[in-house]
């Protein structure tokens, strides 16, 4: 390849939002990729620091006292219902319910005229429990996103995905897990 030829590329790779390679923009970019890093580990280390003073405060981990807390606000849910609500994959959910079912906290219910349909409450157990817990961290990172503006969302969301299209090692179904791992 001639000068040239790279020249039009690295030029052609700039204008896609390719990383720059211009020496003046160089310092800058580092220091925005470091300011990123160093936010990314706050973020991180909020939630895991969270979801331990939570699961010391009730027993519970923090998703599943977030399970609890939805079951609280909208009784009567279905497993793939509260799925969404948590963002996990059903299958998570359900095995989730059956540590929060064992400990006595939810009650699974079949009624109506399709008894194949499950609707999930909260145990009188459950309901006490809530009366003295903490929120999840999940549900402080949900209800901080919730306050951003849109312009930051919309940004937020796409630089997001960029680097997540980018990560060599992902697991395309992390996204379906709670945070931390339950």
């Amino acid at each position: 390849m001639n000068p040239d030829q790279k020249s039009d590329k690295t030029r052609a790779a700039s204008a896609t939002g390719s990383p720059a390679s211009t020496p003046e923009a160089l310092p800058q970019r580092a220091e925005q990729v470091r300011s990123i890093m160093h936010n990314l580990r706050i973020v991180m280390r909020a939630i895991q620091d969270y979801s331990r003073w939570v699961e010391s405060q009730c027993g519970l981990s923090s998703p599943q006292l977030w399970a609890l807390w939805e079951l609280f606000a909208t009784p009567g849910m279905k497993v793939s219902e509260l799925a969404a609500a948590l963002y996990i994959h059903q299958s998570t959910a359900s095995n989730m319910l059956d540590k929060l079912e064992a400990k006595g906290l939810v009650e699974r219910r079949r009624g109506g005229p399709d008894q194949r349909i499950v609707r999930l409450h909260l145990s009188e157990a459950g309901l006490a429990l809530l009366a003295a817990a903490p929120r999840p961290a999940q549900g402080a990172i949900n209800a901080a996103l919730q306050q951003l503006p849109d312009a930051s969302l919309q940004s937020l969301s796409a630089g997001l995905g960029d680097l997540v299209a980018r990560l060599e090692f992902k697991d395309p179904k992390a996204a379906l897990k709670p945070l931390p791992e339950d």
